[in-house]
């Protein structure tokens, strides 16, 4: 089958119509409560990476997620002026499969291309309660998933761009740029990224994966080293600097 020009840009633009696959439920599940499909997510990444950290397969899980998100919204946006209504109920995700696979749109409708309707469908819509949900599951501080957002919506961008200039379409990298700049004048995404290369400011943790590195707008310039565990019956000594009440971590937590 030929692709539509917003498939064109890339997998993570593509939107599939039609009946869902019978691996596909509807996002509207997931938001609900009913986070068993989003744990299996989570644990197939994990396997797949080789990470025991169960908070690493959910951030690259959630990356993911959210760069098909808010790419589906934006292409399109930048094309036509609208995008494919990604209301929970009728937009249905397959867990187990990839990009451009995993959703599929199974109402048809269209919502106009403006910053507050792509905030109010995606970002509201999904990112929030996906969030929540993640974090029903794992524990991953909310920062590193708006982090993730911001850094999935600025990665959509830079593909649009590409695919403009490829094919001399400056408009829709410009309709982009607005876009993309609106939507980030939001308290959530507002600093998860920062200057003209949409560097963002956070790090998904790809790189504590075995053989795994840093993606390329990590805040990161070089992987930070860890340091080696004590063991548990070899406390450090407390010294003035560090008094013994301080050298449980942060907070007083062990």
């Amino acid at each position: 089958m030929e692709r539509t020009e917003t498939e064109s840009i890339g997998g993570f633009f593509a939107t599939r119509t039609g009946e869902p696959g019978p691996g596909h439920l509807p996002l509207s599940r997931l938001h609900a409560g009913d986070i068993a499909p989003l744990t299996a997510r989570v644990d197939r990444v994990a396997a797949r990476l080789r990470t025991p950290e169960r908070r690493v397969a959910a951030s690259i899980a959630h990356l993911g997620l959210a760069a098909r998100l808010w790419s589906t919204a934006l292409g399109p946006a930048a094309l036509y002026g609208e995008f494919p209504d990604p209301a929970a109920g009728a937009l249905y995700w397959d867990p187990e499969l990839s990009s451009p696979d995993d959703l599929c749109w199974t109402r048809a409708g269209s919502l106009p291309g403006t910053v507050d309707s792509i905030r109010e469908a995606v970002q509201f819509g999904h990112l929030v309660p996906l969030a929540e949900a993640l974090r029903g599951d794992v524990r991953i501080s909310r920062r590193l998933l708006w982090g993730n957002a911001g850094s999935a919506l600025a990665g959509a961008l830079r593909e649009i761009h590409r695919w403009a200039r490829e094919r001399d379409r400056p408009e829709v990298a410009d309709r982009a740029t607005a876009l993309t700049t609106g939507l980030l004048d939001h308290p959530d995404l507002s600093g998860t990224v920062r200057g003209a290369a949409l560097r963002r400011t956070s790090c998904c943790l790809y790189y504590r994966c075995p053989g795994g590195g840093l993606c390329g707008d990590c805040a990161f310039d070089r992987p930070p080293r860890r340091p080696p565990r004590r063991p548990l019956s070899q406390p450090p000594a407390p010294t003035a600097a560090s008094p013994a009440r301080d050298i449980r971590g942060p907070a007083g937590r062990p």
